[in-house]
């Protein structure tokens, strides 16, 4: 048997919001799953949604779900689970459940790296030289498993013996990769130790809609992002935006000025993206020797005194980012982009819902 979590995932329509609401007014989701049409009432949902939610529930087979999942080595994975991306339960709007082939149990350092489906010989160039030096000082790449960028930077991920990690806008199951043409691919990243996953259950068809979500995802699992190109209305700029958002460092690659790719990154830049000109520029900002040592040896001290300052309220009693703000006095951006580098080093967990204990 799924558990209702999963099973609730398979709507096509559910919302983060409308999950919270079901739970707010079932109290669980295992009542909520049994509840009667008329009481659904109480959720506010629209009656089309209700009548269309019944329907659905009505043709699910949940047994051929949970066959699905074990014939495809698929697993699914909770918020409360310990493969759930911690970073991942800081941003707006984080997936209830994750399908996922594979594993993240390498991907350490995450960072996203993303540019455009029609990448110009300049951006495959820098892709495969930042992230050829970036995995080799022990970061994880996550990006799209799109053409371009993403493909190559997944690829040289791969060549370079690194962890990888693909975000899907559809299923992930063998038969709904996107593009077909990256069905290897796929299949290579979860076969060299890393990972694909996707919020959309097997069987998902990617949409113009989905990608947007897909791409919260990789910036929110991620503890910064690279934009390598983008033009204008490049996808990779609603990326780099999900980043901002999520109070991550943002990072990007100059450009020919006269380059199409170049408008989207020069506009970053000039609103306070990090310039990149080489990977010392990255590992230096996301202090990724002080991470890799810290998980060589948990008994480092704090690397700064906003970080001590913090750990004197942090024990293994959760604790809410609201009451840390007010104890230690500071500005909500700098507790969070604190608490999110602790994250990083494994100093600190979010359990959900912005709960943090000491993580030893």
């Amino acid at each position: 048997m799924l558990p209702k979590e999963v099973l609730f995932s398979y709507f096509p329509k559910n919302t983060r919001a409308r999950y919270n609401k079901l739970i707010e007014i079932f109290s669980s989701l295992d009542t909520a799953w049994l509840a009667q049409k008329k009481d659904f009432k109480e959720t506010k949902w629209k009656k089309e949604l209700i009548d269309e939610f019944f329907f659905w529930k009505k043709d699910f087979d949940e047994e051929k779900a949970e066959k699905i999942l074990e014939q495809q080595d698929i697993v699914y994975v909770l918020p409360n689970d310990p493969d759930y991306p911690t970073l991942l339960q800081d941003v707006y709007d984080p997936p209830f459940c994750l399908f996922m082939r594979g594993s993240l149990k390498e991907c350490a350092i995450p960072l996203a790296v993303v540019g455009p489906r029609k990448n110009t010989p300049y951006g495959k160039h820098v892709a495969t030289e930042l992230v050829t030096e970036l995995v080799g000082s022990g970061v994880s790449i996550v990006s799209g498993l799109a053409y371009g960028i993403d493909a190559i930077a997944h690829s040289t991920a791969l060549l370079a013996k690194g962890n990888t990690v693909a975000v899907l806008g559809g299923g992930v199951d063998k038969y709904h990769i996107t593009p077909v043409a990256h069905t290897e691919l796929a299949d290579r990243i979860v076969e060299s130790g890393g990972a694909i996953l996707s919020e959309f259950p097997p069987g998902t068809v990617p949409t113009k809609f989905t990608f947007p979500k897909r791409n919260r995802i990789v910036a929110g699992m991620s503890i910064g992002t690279l934009i390598i190109e983008a033009g204008k209305k490049s996808g990779a700029l609603i990326t780099a935006q999900c980043a901002i958002d999520a109070h991550r460092d943002v990072f990007a690659v100059p450009q020919n000025i006269n380059s199409p790719n170049a408008i989207g990154v020069h506009k970053l830049i000039q609103s306070g993206a990090h310039l990149v000109t080489q990977a010392s520029d990255i590992l230096e900002i996301l202090e990724v020797e002080a991470r890799t040592q810290y998980k060589e040896n948990k008994n480092v001290i704090p690397a700064s005194p906003t970080e001590a300052i913090i750990l004197q309220y942090i024990t293994h009693e959760p604790i809410h980012i609201d009451m840390l703000i007010k104890k230690t006095d500071m500005q909500s951006a700098e507790v969070t982009s604190t608490l999110t580098l602790m994250e990083m080093k494994g100093m600190v967990k979010n359990i959900g819902n912005m709960m943090y204990i000491v993580y030893t």
